[in-house]
């Protein structure tokens, strides 16, 4: 199914472009979340098309612990730069990756 204008693409697994703006991402994160994390891991992501992407991943960071984080990815020709916009903690692996 398309991903409808504005909103976001169904929930997928993770593809090694996500891992990696996870890795980029990560010590955004820990400041944000006030905490480090030995175990860093994208497991799913849905994206969203605005003026650029956002992108809601849901990151395994050990146990049974996964937080969702949501990055903003600027257009080409403002030079792809991403940006930590927020993040949830306390989430599990059942837990759907939605718009927040």
């Amino acid at each position: 199914m398309p991903m409808m204008r504005g909103g976001t693409s169904e929930q997928k697994p993770a593809t090694p472009e996500i891992q990696a703006i996870c890795d980029e991402m990560k010590p955004h994160v820990e400041e944000k979340a006030e905490q480090k994390y030995d175990v860093f891991t994208a497991t799913h992501y849905t994206s969203q098309v605005v003026a650029g992407t956002n992108y809601f991943i849901k990151v395994h960071v050990g146990g049974d612990d996964h937080i969702h984080i949501r990055v903003f990815q600027s257009l080409p020709h403002a030079g792809l730069k991403k940006e930590l916009h927020s993040l949830q903690k306390d989430k599990t692996q059942q837990d759907p990756v939605t718009y927040f």
